[in-house]
């Protein structure tokens, strides 16, 4: 489980396609010593095993994944290649502070960046999720946006917008996002159980 609240930007250092798989090869900030083989991180959002972790000489790690064929099919990964920037959480731990939502790293699809917005001081971004997504998204709720914890701002139809204060402009990679940009979706957990819920109601 994740929170949302982005604690790195690595850069994805290499990619090796091993038959089905690719493997990732992502440079970070952490302390190689403290993670773990079998440990979980989410990358953009996708909840990514890591498989190799080695220290780099100044210091952070370099840190190996393998994704797997239903996840290339359903995020953005297909399309990553070196040199491109991506949010990293590492699993929540008991006793860790919940600063965004409870995000699972199981990307539900893609959204479109369609609308870019600067509004004063803050960054208004619009997206278009699939229609079988968007009835999970609603003003006020939260969503998880290439592994950012956001909170919707405006529904209308299949679009929805988010604003973005500086400092998540600064600390993520959403200050280099432009319309036309795929990002991994994942819709709230509590939404995407209260639907069930209602579908599983008696008439």
């Amino acid at each position: 489980m994740f929170t949302g609240i982005i604690t790195d930007v690595g850069t994805l250092a290499a990619v090796e396609t091993r038959g089905a798989v690719r493997r990732l090869v992502i440079d970070s900030r952490y302390d190689a010593q403290t993670i773990e083989i079998g440990a979980s991180i989410a990358c953009n959002g996708v909840c990514l095993t890591v498989v190799e972790c080695a220290p780099k000489p100044a210091g952070g790690s370099h840190i190996a994944f393998d994704a797997a064929p239903e996840t290339l099919a359903v995020t953005t990964v297909a399309g990553w290649a070196a040199g491109e920037r991506l949010n990293l959480e590492r699993a929540l731990k008991i006793g860790d502070e919940l600063g965004g939502h409870i995000v699972a790293g199981h990307v539900d699809g893609l959204a479109e960046l369609i609308a870019r917005e600067e509004i004063g001081e803050t960054t208004r971004l619009t997206f278009r999720a699939p229609a079988a997504l968007a009835r999970f998204i609603a003003p006020k709720g939260s969503v998880a946006l290439d592994g950012t914890s956001l909170t919707v701002n405006t529904v209308a139809g299949n679009d929805f917008s988010v604003l973005l204060i500086p400092h998540t402009l600064a600390v993520t990679t959403w200050g280099g996002r432009k319309a036309g940009d795929p990002v991994n979706l994942e819709v709230d957990l509590m939404a995407r159980y209260v639907a069930r819920l209602q579908e599983a109601r008696p008439e």
